[in-house]
Order: C-alpha cells, then sequence, then structure tokens
C-alpha cells in the first residue's frame, strides 16, 4: 500500500511544471528588479540634468581650450610660450591623495585641484612635467622630472628610468626658482576658476552619460531576453505545426 502510494505522488510530481514555474518566477523577480532599476536611474538622471552650470569662466587669455578635451582625459589647456608648447591637464586632487578629514565641500567639492604641466621644446625628445596642487590661492609643486614626449591622449606616464629627486629635498633657492619657472610661464592660482568649472562641467557631464549607459544596458539585456523568449516562442510553434 505504501509503495503504491509513494508511486502515485510521484506519478502527480512528474505531471508538474515546477521548472517552467520557477522559470517564470525567476523571470518575474527579474524584470521587477530591472524596471526598479531603470527608474531609479532615470529619476537621478533628470535631477542631475536640472542642476544649474556654474557661471562661464574664460581661461587667461595666453591659454587656449583644448578641442574636445571634455572627451578626453588629456589636456585642457595650451600655450606657446617663446619656441616652447605648454599644455595643462587638470583632476581632483582628492583622487590622488586621499584625505578623510577633509571636510570642505565648497563648490562642488572642487576647491583641491591636482594639475600636470608639460613643458616641450621643438627638436628635443623628453619634456619637463611639472605635477602640482592648484588651489584658490597658491599653486605648490610636487614633483619635477624629465620624461619622453607622448602622444597620448592620457596623462599619466610611467617612468622607464631615473626622473629626479623628490621635490621636497631640493634647497629652497632651487625650489622657489622652479616656482619662478612656472610663473613666467603663466602657470599660477590664476588658472584655478576655470579649472575649477570646468572639471565641474566635465564631472556633470560624466555623470549624466554614465546614468544612460547604465540605463541602456540594464534595458539592452531585457530587449535581448524578450527577444529570445520570441524566437524560442516562434521556434516551438513551429515544431508543434510540424508534429
Amino acid at each position: 500500500m505504501l509503495r503504491k502510494t509513494i508511486a502515485a505522488i510521484a506519478g502527480g510530481c512528474a505531471h508538474q511544471p515546477w521548472s517552467r514555474i520557477s522559470q517564470r518566477h525567476s523571470s518575474v523577480v527579474s524584470s521587477a528588479v530591472n524596471s526598479m532599476l531603470l527608474r531609479s536611474l532615470k529619476e537621478h538622471y533628470l535631477e542631475v540634468s536640472k542642476m544649474a552650470p556654474p557661471p562661464k569662466v574664460n581661461p587667461p587669455a595666453e591659454f587656449t581650450i583644448v578641442k574636445g578635451a571634455l572627451d578626453s582625459n588629456g589636456p585642457v589647456l595650451t600655450r606657446c610660450y617663446k619656441n616652447e608648447e605648454i599644455s595643462i591637464s587638470v583632476m581632483r586632487l582628492a583622487n590622488i591623495v586621499s584625505d578623510e578629514g577633509d571636510n570642505d565641500n565648497d563648490d562642488g567639492g572642487i576647491n583641491q585641484l591636482f594639475v600636470h604641466i608639460d613643458v616641450s621644446k621643438p627638436g628635443m625628445d623628453d619634456s619637463m612635467h611639472f605635477l602640482c596642487g592648484l588651489y584658490p590661492d597658491a599653486l605648490g609643486i610636487h614633483s619635477v622630472a624629465l620624461r619622453p614626449k607622448s602622444s597620448t591622449d592620457g596623462f599619466v606616464i610611467v617612468p622607464n628610468k631615473y626622473t629626479g629627486p623628490l621635490f621636497e629635498v631640493l634647497d629652497e633657492t632651487t625650489r622657489d626658482a622652479f616656482h619662478n619657472y612656472i610663473e613666467e610661464r603663466g602657470i599660477n592660482d590664476s588658472l584655478f576658476p576655470f579649472l575649477q568649472a570646468w572639471l565641474y562641467v566635465k564631472d556633470h557631464r560624466n555623470l549624466m552619460r554614465w546614468f544612460q549607459s547604465v540605463g541602456k544596458f540594464v534595458n539592452g539585456r531585457e530587449i535581448a531576453k524578450a527577444t529570445d523568449a520570441a524566437v524560442a516562442g516562434s521556434s516551438e510553434s513551429k515544431v508543434a505545426k510540424g508534429a
């Protein structure tokens, strides 16, 4: 009797589409999660799109804005000084030096900038690179190095030879001379207002682009799933008709 009862239960279970129910449940949950994520991304995108841009600021007259700089990681400003070509790249100083105790969030939290200055001369294989911290009222040099000229868009170059001593170990006279060297070429805190505004616009654009890209990715996967399901359903229908 017991064996017959077990066999009957097993036979009944064999006819239950548990795998299909599980798949449908998983699909419903996945769709709900994706819909929630897409809704959140859209809300944040709209919120960010309503943020007012900073007032328009022009760079010092001797500098030219590099075309397409907002969409690259390369130089932002360039200028010629005598026979030299000078280019400037910028990013948040907080991206390089983490300071957990820094609570200065004014102006969108962009009050400390990391600036890379490249000074090159025709006919010379190397160019002089200055890595500096730029503030609203000051500019400080972190390092000075001679490195091969780079033709890439990025401004972070990995050196393959000795690049010089740490800037802070140089004597005060030499440090002051280097500061005067870049000051003579227009590299000072007068660059801060423009670079601060420019970086705000770049961050804003990148954030909006990120919300769009992630949303398209999530939505694209949903479209792909729906397409696969439709193709599978069509195939099953054709098989059934053929049978």
